[in-house]
């Protein structure tokens, strides 16, 4: 009997989980709650987005979200550390890549920048809304982690290629890193509105790379 009592007292602690971390079952729950901050910021934006709506669309409690992210202001440091940064860490890998030439790295990156921003439709969103209007909330984050990294790189990748006489010296290489952005981001951000006007839902991040690199190489001249 004694024995019978002990084990079911051990029973009820096991039931019992102690204050602190959960179980290690929702391991994952912390990614969870990440994707749906990401889709609710890039839906709504993040001013418009309270914590109180990530919580009740990810059906948990504001506490557990507390748990993992805090304030708000550590939930953005984990979307931009943890989401953002290592995505275009791949992009500053190909600008490094010594074996291509200059001008081919150009044309990899806006091959590679297409194929990360297709498979990641939020990020041209968000970007548009917290990185490229004023007031946006993740636009220091980002110039300290991604801009200061990327973009040197690319207008630099760009003057050599000039150097090389493989574009045009005429170009500003900086504005050459502008026109990218507008070539690239504004496109995926805005594909539910003109694929809808233009009858055009059959284009994807494949073909708007090889226009824009076809638009960048011979501009609108005819080749003769």
């Amino acid at each position: 009997m004694v024995n019978y009592i002990s084990a079911m007292a051990d029973a009820r602690k096991s039931r019992i989980r102690s204050p602190g971390r959960p179980p290690k079952s929702r391991g994952d729950e912390r990614e969870r709650l990440l994707d749906v901050a990401i889709a609710l910021f890039s839906r709504h934006g993040i001013a418009a987005t309270p914590l109180s709506a990530i919580a009740k669309r990810a059906r948990v409690t504001p506490a557990m979200l507390h748990y993992y992210f805090g304030q708000r202001e550590r939930l953005l440091d984990a979307l931009v550390e943890e989401r953002i940064v290592p995505l275009m860490a791949t992009l500053q890998v190909g600008l490094d890549a010594p074996a291509l030439a200059p001008r081919a790295r150009i044309s990899a990156f806006v091959r590679d920048l297409f194929a990360l921003l297709g498979a990641n439709p939020w990020l041209p969103t968000l970007w548009l809304r917290e990185v490229l209007s004023d007031g946006g909330l993740l636009r220091e984050r980002l110039l300290v982690h991604v801009g200061a990294r990327i973009a040197p790189r690319l207008s630099g990748t760009i003057a050599a290629a000039q150097a090389q006489g493989e574009l045009n010296p005429d170009l500003d290489p900086r504005l050459v890193v502008v026109s990218l952005i507008g070539l690239t981001l504004f496109p995926l951000a805005a594909r539910a509105l003109w694929t809808r006007v233009l009858d055009a839902a059959e284009i994807g991040p494949d073909e708007l790379a090889q226009h824009t690199l076809a638009l960048l190489e011979h501009g609108l001249g005819v080749s003769r």
